[in-house]
């Protein structure tokens, strides 16, 4: 199930090309430097989104969790774990984030 790219994501991608190549390369050398699998890299980037209360990052995280074989009850834990950490208003928003996908 692919998802989507957001417009303004496209747009930037259309305007400054060698900018999100670069990004989109970061990205890929993080991920292959250990052990964790794209599931797991896609549950803490998601986290991290919600923690910044990045709105869009939650969405494409979540979509991309999905991707990487993320159930919905793994998603939805991983939002809940922040409570301690970043305080329940701000998992309230994030479980909103991820139900906007989840449904």
């Amino acid at each position: 199930m692919k998802y989507k790219t957001a417009n303004h994501y496209e747009e930037v991608r259309k305007h400054h090309p060698e900018y999100l190549e670069a990004v989109e390369r970061l990205g890929e050398l993080t991920k292959n430097m250990g052990p964790l699998d794209e599931k797991q890299a896609q549950l803490i980037q998601l986290a991290a989104s919600i923690a910044l209360k990045s709105e869009g990052a939650a969405h494409s995280h979540t979509k991309r969790a999905l991707e990487a074989g993320a159930t919905k009850e793994e998603i939805r834990q991983t939002v809940f774990l922040l409570t301690n950490t970043i305080g329940f208003p701000n998992v309230m928003a994030g479980i909103t984030w991820v139900n906007d996908v989840l449904g």
